[in-house]
């Protein structure tokens, strides 16, 4: 069975990029206008962060990372599905074969990089790019935004939220994460519900989704009907 590193580049991205000094490094996709182009050619999207407000990208051939200063931290992966994940895709069934990649790749990895990583819910969005499977999950110590943590008195580690996007386009498995920012930014005064939280993530994940231009690739689209 293939492997495919992902939470591990999701975590390591943000850590590398705060330890980055100038000039940053050349990236492996390219910026035409205000939109980053996948190194693949299999997507594009308009920046979602600012040089000005700090805003940083950093990529390898298969995950992107966005972040700024302040509260954004996005990730974008799209792995080529090869024989072996068609062959998945085509004997489960779209919203089984999401959920077993998400299970034995996305949240292994996670909980291979940190301790206690749980998952808090997951649902089938039937009519989200033709198929998505939306989970929320929570990283004790996972954090991107540590040097922005408010210290605490009794030095609890801040406990990470990310909303996650896992769909199939292209030819390629996507996964859209962000992290929701304010939950250890805020400290004591962050007093949102978990139905408030959820209902940011979505909104935030719906939008990179929403502004996501794929390559068109008719054939292998219609094979994971």
């Amino acid at each position: 069975m293939a492997r495919f590193p992902l939470a591990l580049c999701l975590a390591l991205f943000a850590v590398a990029l705060r330890a980055q000094t100038p000039p940053a490094p050349v990236l492996a996709g390219s910026i035409e206008g205000r939109n980053y182009v996948s190194p693949t050619g299999v997507f594009k999207i308009a920046v979602p962060v600012l040089p000005e407000l700090g805003g940083e990208i950093t990529d390898t051939p298969n995950v992107v990372t966005f972040q700024d200063a302040f509260n954004v931290h996005v990730t974008i992966a799209a792995f080529p599905q090869d024989a072996t994940q068609r062959w998945e895709l085509s004997t489960r069934g779209l919203k089984d074969y999401l959920i077993y990649f998400f299970s034995n790749f996305v949240l292994a990895d996670f909980k291979q990089t940190f301790a206690g990583v749980q998952i808090e819910s997951a649902k089938f969005l039937p009519g989200t790019l033709d198929g998505t499977l939306l989970t929320y999950i929570l990283i004790p110590g996972g954090t991107m935004f540590g040097n922005r943590v408010p210290a605490i008195a009794d030095d609890r580690i801040p406990v990470a939220k990310r909303g996650n996007f896992v769909f199939v386009r292209s030819g390629h498995i996507f996964v859209v994460s962000i992290e929701l920012a304010e939950r250890v930014i805020e400290g004591k005064a962050y007093a949102k519900t978990v139905a408030e939280e959820d209902e940011l993530l979505r909104n935030r994940l719906a939008d990179i989704a929403n502004k996501i231009q794929f390559a068109k690739s008719p054939a292998a689209d219609a094979a994971k009907k």
